[in-house]
């Protein structure tokens, strides 16, 4: 899949300023329990650690797959 860099770029500045403080604000982390939930769906295996990664579980990878391609996916030119 070829992804639409310019929305991606949107899509983490959203993230960014949906959860800024100090009136603008935002940590570089900035998930705020988002790992946690994800992991009570099953999406990833536990958020909770040292580890600058995270796995993702195989119905969460291709659920995020699919909306990676929704958000951020380009047009083809054959209409798709």
């Amino acid at each position: 899949m070829d992804y639409d860099e310019k929305r991606i770029e949107e899509a983490v500045l959203a993230l960014l300023a949906a959860f800024n403080f100090d009136g603008g604000r935002s940590w570089k982390g900035f998930d705020f329990g988002v790992l946690d939930r994800l992991h009570i769906q099953g999406l990833v295996e536990d958020p909770k650690g040292k580890a600058k990664s995270i796995w993702l579980t195989q119905q969460g990878l291709e659920q995020g797959l699919r909306h990676a391609e929704r958000l951020f996916g380009r047009k083809s030119s054959n209409g798709g």
